[in-house]
């Protein structure tokens, strides 16, 4: 198994990259998403495939995935020398017998049966980590996690963000469509570089003014009103407010780097406030599903 999974690491970590690449989509623009369509397809395919709509309430609070019967660990053979151990799709009910891992840096649980984040405190080498596709309903048990750079649990069942206030080098957070309502528990992220928050149920843009190392911010497909408590961001060069509620162009004046701003599917007639953006705006795509004159 670690020869197969040495083989095709390239192959695993590029998919990984792409699927990333959706995410940010999910939260962009419609051109974006267009030029991805066969990966977007899927996706969709198989975040609904247990016929759980987005914002559909689970009463029994898990997903059946298919009626699918967790694996024992114990079948599972782990390679003690490992650096990138891929588990995608392998039915893991339960995080466990991971401790021998301890040169391991990427570890992808992808599309399992998890419905807790546990027993990894060993793994201290550890840089990335992949969760995406379970059934979690907490962020937990990490704190050990200290050389942590990428975190992924986008498509679970969180309602709050937290338990990432000690992973100080995280560079990149993808939380995708879960059942997130507010932005919290992340000012410690200062070598934060993209968050990804995209489908969820935030209403309000906060907490995030000493994310000042922050490129790219995702907020597509919530429920925001307003752009505010951006004014720290200065380093931001991609923003995505997508399929949002907003009514109105505001609190950019200090985006000067921003290179990609994307407002499709708001309520935005006038474009206004970018003054101190300049000729960079003629770069940004506007494709807005709305009238719109510029100010």
């Amino acid at each position: 198994m670690a020869a197969e999974r040495g083989a095709g690491q390239q192959q695993s970590q590029e998919m990984m990259e792409v699927d990333r690449r959706v995410e940010s989509e999910e939260s962009g623009d419609e051109e974006g998403k267009k030029q991805s369509s066969g990966i977007v397809a899927d996706l969709s395919e198989h975040s609904l495939k247990d016929g759980e709509e987005q914002g559909e309430e689970d009463p029994e609070g898990t997903r059946l995935k298919g009626q699918e019967l967790p694996v024992d660990m114990e079948t599972i053979s782990l390679d003690r020398d490992a650096e990138d151990v891929d588990l995608n799709h392998y039915r893991i009910g339960k995080i466990e017998g991971f401790d021998v891992l301890k040169k391991v840096k990427t570890l992808c649980l992808r599309q399992n049966l998890i419905k807790y984040i546990e027993n990894l405190e060993e793994l201290q080498s550890l840089r990335e980590l992949d969760l995406y596709d379970n059934q979690i309903k907490k962020i937990e048990n990490l704190e050990a996690l200290t050389q942590l750079e990428i975190l992924d649990i986008s498509f679970n069942l969180l309602r709050n963000i937290e338990g990432v206030d000690k992973l100080t080098r995280l560079k990149k957070l993808f939380l995708v469509n879960n059942k997130i309502s507010k932005i919290e528990n992340i000012s410690t992220l200062h070598q934060l570089q993209m968050l990804e928050l995209g489908s969820n149920r935030i209403r309000a843009i906060e907490n995030i003014d000493t994310l000042t190392s922050l490129e790219s911010l995702f907020l597509g497909k919530n429920k925001i009103t307003k752009l505010q408590n951006l004014d720290a961001l200065t380093n931001l060069t991609v923003l995505s407010m997508q399929s949002n509620r907003l009514t109105k162009m505001e609190g950019l004046q200090s985006l000067v780097n921003l290179r990609e701003l994307y407002l499709s599917h708001n309520g935005i007639e006038v474009i206004e406030g970018l003054e101190n953006n300049g000729s960079m705006f003629k770069t940004i795509p506007t494709h807005a599903g709305t009238r719109m004159k510029f100010m």
